[in-house]
């Protein structure tokens, strides 16, 4: 009779159990996409918010050194610092940090000198062979038709390990102004270097709210790494992105999750350092890479 009553009351704790996990189931399964769905929804209110400027109001971020104008006061620096820092505290798993570090070596620092005595800092990414990408308002000057006393960058320089090695412009695109599809340029040196070279990515498909990694020379601090998000694709075959454009980061990398090259920020939309745009690499920025 004890044995007639255990079978009862076991399938009744079975079923039981099995409505209390599929319940609990369910519930964290509607939870993890609900929250899903909030941040594509913030991140796509983000972008429509900061899509309202018009695209003419972009401004390269490349930066000037001191002499030319103030230089950004120590504390305000080291907020910014900190803030990126505690960004990628939340972000850092996405990409082993073995991965990070390599990565970040093959960025460097890259100064122009102009013949009006000017200097401006950005960012260089190492190809191979002596070869780096980055923007051509570094290392040309745009918007000079019409100037009477037009500029003319005089000097390339980078900064490998301490020792600034003189660069010279190999290619670069059509662009006649700051942030264009043809804002890009590649320079090389003749010295021997040892650096990882990146590897390129010409088929990323920039998908709306993807995680990426941007690195560049950031308030001509060194290179400095900062997460963010893929915005959207403008009429102009550049992408927006949400983090941060500081000065010095044009010329940079932007990295995918599998650390490959996929783009450089060339520039943000002024007045606000939250709202980036990138550049996608093309096979025609290597047309010149051996």
């Amino acid at each position: 009779m004890s044995y007639r009553r255990a079978v009862p009351a076991f399938v009744i704790i079975a079923v039981a159990f099995s409505l209390v996990f599929f319940g609990l189931g369910n519930y964290l399964g509607a939870r993890q996409n609900a929250n899903s769905d909030e941040r594509i929804a913030a991140l796509r209110a983000e972008v429509a918010f900061l899509r309202l400027r018009e695209l003419q109001t972009a401004t390269g971020t490349t930066g000037r050194l001191p002499g030319a104008t103030a230089m950004m006061d120590t504390e305000n620096r080291a907020a910014i610092v900190a803030d990126v820092k505690r960004e990628l505290s939340a972000e850092m798993g996405l990409l082993p940090l073995t991965l990070l570090r390599n990565r970040r070596n093959s960025f460097v620092e890259l100064n122009s000198y102009d013949d009006h005595g000017t200097s401006n800092y950005g960012t260089a990414g190492y190809l191979g062979n002596g070869y780096f990408i980055t923007v051509k308002h570094a290392v040309i000057a745009l918007g000079q038709e019409g100037s009477a006393e037009p500029r003319r960058i005089a000097a390339i320089k980078v900064n490998y390990k301490g020792r600034f090695l003189t660069a010279h412009l190999v290619d670069s695109g059509d662009a006649r102004a700051e942030v264009d599809p043809g804002d890009w340029a590649i320079i090389k040196v003749k010295e021997s270097i040892d650096l990882p070279a990146l590897h390129v990515n010409l088929g990323y498909s920039f998908d709306f709210a993807d995680p990426i990694f941007r690195l560049g020379n950031d308030y001509s601090k060194g290179i400095i790494l900062s997460t963010g998000y893929v915005g959207q694709k403008t009429s102009n075959n550049l992408v927006t992105c949400l983090t941060d454009g500081h000065p010095g980061v044009s010329g940079g990398g932007v990295l995918n999750q599998e650390g490959d090259l996929v783009g450089i920020p060339i520039g943000r939309m002024q007045g606000d350092y939250r709202f980036s745009f990138i550049l996608p690499i093309r096979a025609e920025m290597l047309r010149k890479v051996k």
